[in-house]
């Protein structure tokens, strides 16, 4: 391969937009990062400004390309990670967002959730699209925007909108308003597409009021550009656009968790944990979601079961923000190291309800165990283990569903550079806890995507190169974690009971 060769990942996150080029070796050529701000309108209200979005994330590319010290039309190809689940509207004609861009983490619709649930919509739901019933995905974010955005549902009902998660919003402002399209990562997470089929169920469209025409055409993870011409417009260049996949699918794929049974943990302001499944769409009997993990060009469809912690990276940012305990987020470890242990505190951080396994959107924060000698080193140590206590009860429910003894659990995100954390979470586990050597696993992954569809590389080749950074292993007894777990679980209890 030529030295050449360099792919653009542009990487959209829920608090930053981010740009990474990579060579043919996995070598980051050029970086850009902007954040952008958040909106809390009301309690349990998340919102994000969509132009402000691609404003970050244009600028990024523009930054990443200079660092790289390359001219647009010297790229192979771009790959497209997202945050995924978060909704928006926006006019065919002008392209401007027609009401507001509201967040994965928002919860307006969880009372319309618990509705469909009461009114027995949960096994349709489930069986058709390996999700439960909650606001945390698109289908009632959507409805709600076309029933709260004045004369929204009319101009759906006429073709004039368009509806995208945030890949598909990107896609439509790199290639001029010319292509509305996502890919089939993306649409598995909506509520409204049926991941056995592949196609956008019309039983469920109808149950959400939701019209066809507004949806984008749905691609695989990724593609030959003479199969889908999909070019970006940077600075006049046509650059093909080859990769696709939705952040947490991305990162399985950039940890080369491409074999059955392999499993990830990605510690962000959440935590996402995936297994691959292989080309099974397993059922979850553990509150666990069955999602599809990718399709490589016009191969068989690939799942993955998966569970998310909504508070991880979050919780710190609380101890900083809202407690002013510490300066910034990296000074939480060195707090959390003053003391031995968290003197019996436990600290469950259900700011936006629980996610899996546990699956209660009214569920509320809560510090136990407090004590007069309770100190803000203790709190802190009880945010890092609480981080872990949640993916191991995540991760031990997978383990139950697929009947696969976890091996180790490939991890990256912000939060796999902690060493406290990650030994913690090793512990708790009994397994190894083993970080990726490229901390970019998300971009990684949009890369390695895009390479595929391109050529440039192999499946086989991607899972071949990865390479471990750190690794913890497990030193606590199995009868302590498990005494630990038993406590956790009574800590957990008590968040129930703010309802």
């Amino acid at each position: 391969m030529s030295a050449q060769v360099h792919v653009l990942a542009i990487d959209q996150g829920t608090t930053s937009s981010r740009a990474v080029v990579f060579d043919q070796e996995w070598h980051i050529a050029g970086l850009g990062q902007r954040e952008h701000p958040q909106s809390y309108p009301q309690p349990g209200w998340v919102e994000h400004d969509a132009k402000q979005i691609w404003a970050t994330q244009a600028a990024t590319i523009r930054e990443a390309l200079a660092q790289a010290g390359i001219a647009p039309g010297a790229l192979a190809a771009i790959g497209i990670t997202n945050q995924r689940e978060t909704t928006l509207l926006w006019d065919r004609r002008s392209g401007e967002p027609v009401g507001p861009t509201i967040v994965w983490q928002d919860r307006r619709t969880a009372e319309r959730c618990a509705a469909l649930l009461a009114q027995g919509h949960g096994p349709l739901i489930r069986s058709r699209t390996g999700l439960l019933p909650d606001s945390y995905f698109s289908a009632t974010k959507l409805e709600w925007l076309l029933a709260q955005v004045p004369g929204a549902q009319a101009r759906a009902n006429r073709g004039e909108l368009a509806f995208g998660t945030i890949d598909s919003w990107l896609i439509w402002n790199l290639t001029g308003g010319r292509a509305h399209v996502t890919d089939i990562s993306n649409a598995s997470r909506t509520m409204l597409f049926n991941i056995h089929t592949g196609e956008w169920d019309d039983e469920l469209l109808q149950l959400f009021a939701i019209p066809r025409s507004c949806l984008p055409r749905v691609l695989p993870c990724c593609f030959a550009p003479g199969d889908e011409p999909l070019r970006a417009d940077l600075d006049g260049s046509a650059v093909p656009i080859t990769g696709i996949a939705g952040d947490q699918q991305a990162a399985l794929f950039g940890q080369g968790c491409l074999s059955a049974g392999m499993a990830k943990n990605t510690y962000g302001t959440g935590c996402f944990l995936l297994m691959n499944t292989g080309s099974q769409a397993q059922q979850s009997q553990q509150h666990l979601l069955t999602t599809i993990a990718w399709r490589l060009g016009a191969g068989a469809l690939q799942y993955a079961l998966e569970g998310s912690v909504f508070v991880g990276g979050a919780a710190v940012q609380w101890l900083r923000d809202g407690l002013g305990l510490i300066n910034n987020s990296d000074a939480v470890e060195g707090l959390a190291l003053r003391v031995a242990d968290s003197g019996g505190v436990h600290f469950v951080p259900a700011f936006t309800g629980l996610g899996a396994p546990y699956w209660d959107p009214q569920a509320r924060g809560a510090l136990v165990g407090l004590t007069r000698g309770t100190s803000g080193a203790h709190i802190a140590r009880a945010t890092l283990e609480a981080i872990a206590f949640q993916s191991t009860d995540v991760l031990n429910a997978m383990q139950a569903e697929s009947g696969r003894c976890l091996r180790e659990l490939r991890v990256d995100g912000g939060g796999s550079r902690n060493a406290l954390l990650m030994q913690f979470q090793a512990d708790l586990l009994g397994a190894p806890v083993v970080c990726a050597r490229h901390s970019e696993s998300t971009a990684l992954g949009a890369a390695c995507l895009a390479g595929v569809g391109l050529g440039i590389w192999t499946p086989a080749q991607i899972a071949a190169g990865w390479q471990a950074g750190p690794s913890y292993l497990p030193r606590m007894s199995r009868d302590e974690a498990a005494a630990r777990l038993q406590r956790w679980a009574l800590a957990v209890a008590s968040t129930h009971s703010f309802q």
